[in-house]
This record gives C-alpha cells, sequence and structure tokens, in this order.
C-alpha cells in the first residue's frame, strides 16, 4: 500500500501514519490485522491466495491459517463487515480473500512518514505504538534468538519519535549507548535490539519508492 489515503465508504486508511479511521475516529488494528487490510486493498478486487498472503506477511516463516483467520476476524469487526450478501472482505473456500469496496486514493496533506530498515529491509511506524520483538505480531518482526519477543516500542505522534526497552533481556542501544527510559529518535540514528542492528528514518518527502517486504530474518551485527 503506497503512502497516501485510501477510502471506501466512511473508512479512511492512511499508509504513512499507518491508522484506519472512521468518519475521522481512529479505529485500532493490530500491526499485522493493518498489513493485511495492506495486502487486499492494494490487489483489490482480485481473490489474493492464502498462500500469497502467508508470503507477504510472514517471509521465510510459518504461520498457521489459524493466525491469518484470526486476522480477518479482526479486520471484519473493525469494518463493521457482517453483511454476508454485500460483504468488504470475501472469503473464497479455501482459496483465499478478496476486497470488494470501491476504493478513492488520494495524496495527504505533508506528514512525516517513519520507518526502520534491518538487513535492508523496512517498515513504516503507525502512529501511536509500534511493537518491536519476535512475536510475530509486533509491528516489527525480528525473528532472532538475542531479540525478546516483546523487546521494544516506538511510540510516534505528530512531532516525534520516542524508543524506549520493554524489559527486553539484551538490551535496546542507539549508538553506543545502552537505552534507559525513553530516548527521542533522530533522522539516522543506529540502533540495535540485542545483536540486531537497525537505522531509523524520517522523512517529509515520503517513503523510499522501493517496495520492501515485510520484515523476515533479521542479521544479527558481527
Amino acid at each position: 500500500m503506497n503512502p497516501g489515503l485510501t477510502k471506501f465508504g466512511a473508512f479512511e486508511v492512511d499508509a504513512g501514519q499507518r491508522q484506519l479511521r472512521r468518519d475521522g475516529a481512529e479505529i485500532h488494528l493490530t500491526p499485522k490485522a493493518f498489513d493485511l487490510l495492506g495486502v487486499l486493498i492494494e490487489h483489490a478486487p482480485r481473490v489474493v491466495s492464502k498462500a500469497e498472503l502467508h508470503h507477504a506477511m510472514w517471509p521465510k516463516s510459518f504461520v498457521s491459517d489459524a493466525t491469518l483467520v484470526g486476522l480477518v476476524k479482526e479486520l471484519r469487526r473493525a469494518l463493521d463487515d457482517r453483511d454476508r450478501a454485500a460483504p468488504v472482505i470475501r472469503t473464497v473456500q479455501r482459496i483465499g480473500y478478496a476486497f470488494c469496496r470501491p476504493l478513492v486514493a488520494s495524496v495527504p496533506a505533508q506528514l512525516v512518514w517513519r520507518w526502520l530498515v534491518v538487513d535492508g529491509r523496512r517498515v513504516p511506524l503507525r502512529a501511536g505504538e509500534n511493537t518491536i520483538g519476535r512475536d510475530p505480531l509486533s509491528t516489527v518482526w525480528i525473528d532472532f534468538a538475542s531479540v525478546s519477543r516483546r523487546h521494544a516500542r516506538i511510540v510516534v505522534n505528530d512531532s516525534q519519535a520516542l524508543l524506549e526497552d520493554v524489559g527486553s533481556k539484551n538490551g535496546t542501544t542507539i549508538g553506543t549507548e545502552r537505552l534507559v527510559g525513553a530516548r527521542e529518535l533522530r533522522d539516522g540514528d543506529r540502533l540495535a535490539f540485542g545483536t540486531v542492528d537497525a537505522v531509523f528514518f524520517s522523512s517529509e518527502a515520503g517513503l523510499p519508492t522501493v517496495t520492501q517486504g515485510p520484515w523476515s530474518r533479521a542479521v544479527p551485527k558481527s
């Protein structure tokens, strides 16, 4: 899903800020549910197979179909998708899912985009809390042993992004300093979660034009 606004009915999806809104009010989605919504919208109205969804959202890692089904249920609750005769997300039995609403894309007012890069892969950071860890439902999923399941978080608002360790076993660093408490991030800050390196970026020009897939196994620093 490209940075910008995508509208359907009373809903609005802000890819840059990773927000789903209804009549201007934000509707909470877990990070992976938002990713799923983005994939379905990107390919709408085509049916996206379960295999494609697994590859897009959990590359090089096995996650059961039950996890995908749970995310679809979460989206349907958020989208008030209860009319089986006219669904927002259509289920094609044993094949996959399709997004069925007409979409209108627009460019938002100037915003600050923020993202992390690990091993050449990037993930946008949404407004509010962005979790980092080995839990596959984390906003920034880093599947490596030195990273705790819930390792750190980045809280984003209109003016800043604050990084905080949440009691990880192997700690979080900014540059060469071990993180204690919360610290405001600056464009180009070099981070480490356990032994896994990352870089924080922010820009008013939007995300880089090259599209990267979701997070896969990261490479630790030597």
